[in-house]
């Protein structure tokens, strides 16, 4: 009977102290031995994001000829499609870049985009991450702005030699600052912990009481000037109802997400073309 005790204690007693032991090390030691274990994990995961990439790339070549000269088609479509928006923008920028220097007014902050592919992700109830194959090769800088077509997908909270770390929209520890589409006031966007089935969701407060939104006239919810490493004008969802807040002074409300959050394949870093701090937490 004694040895069966033993047996039980045993383990604890080691676990016991392995914590202890964990507690006494000094923090730059943990630091060094969390970025070491990172990057030994990283070229695994690269390594899989490339054969995935040559997997696909083998079953396209077994497409027929029918469908390769359709899907050449759309491409050719898109591209006129896409070089008519390009030549309207640069025409807009040409027009802002006038009125600024009649107005005196200071430049916006101008951003280059690096596409990255998304090679892993850490979707769980507490926190919402992506791992990117580029990193310090590429001059990825923590807290950047990542975005895809239908908008914020987050921002980079750790950079290591060839991937980085994405804290994604939806996570709990994700906030910024953000105002409705055609009202200037601003409102805070947070992310809510995922249920894991549906849609994804945030959430947003301190949202005035003289503003309605409804199923049939939802509201756009975007980034804001204020929004740190954001420019203005980034959608991040849309909110069909409000309801009165903790406080009763504001509103709060449910933000309904892109669907296409769960599934992203690539994504875009937004990088200052002129060096300035990025912060890792905009509020």
């Amino acid at each position: 009977m004694a040895n069966v005790r033993l047996d039980k204690i045993k383990p604890l007693v080691a676990l016991a102290a392995f914590l202890f032991a964990w507690w006494a090390i000094p923090t730059t030691v943990k630091s060094y031995l969390k970025v070491g274990f990172t990057e030994f994990q990283s070229p695994a995961w690269v390594a899989t994001s490339y054969l995935d990439d040559l997997e696909g790339f083998w079953a396209r070549r077994s497409h027929s000829k029918v469908e390769l000269i359709e899907a050449g088609r759309e491409v050719a479509r898109a591209k006129s499609h896409y070089q008519f928006r390009a030549q309207r923008t640069q025409s807009l920028e040409q027009e802002i870049l006038r009125l600024e220097t009649i107005l005196n007014l200071p430049s916006r902050r101008e951003f280059r985009y690096e596409v990255a592919r998304v090679v892993r992700r850490d979707l769980n109830f507490w926190w919402q991450h992506i791992i990117i194959r580029k990193g310090k090769d590429y001059n990825i800088p923590k807290g950047a702005a990542v975005v895809f077509a239908g908008g914020v997908v987050g921002r980079v909270i750790e950079v290591n030699a060839f991937t980085s770390r994405v804290e994604l929209v939806t996570s709990p520890n994700f906030r910024m600052a953000a105002n409705f589409e055609g009202d200037g006031r601003p409102v805070i966007y947070q992310g809510v912990a995922q249920s894991g089935f549906g849609n994804p969701i945030g959430s947003v407060r301190d949202v005035p009481k003289d503003t309605h939104a409804s199923t049939l006239t939802p509201l756009k919810l975007v980034s804001t000037h204020f929004g740190g490493a954001f420019p203005a004008g980034l959608v991040i969802g849309q909110v069909s109802w409000l309801e009165p807040g903790i406080t009763g002074i504001f509103q709060a409300g449910s933000v309904e997400l892109d669907s296409r959050l769960l599934s992203l394949h690539e994504v875009a870093v937004l990088i200052p073309l002129y060096p300035i701090n990025l912060p890792t937490d905009d509020l």
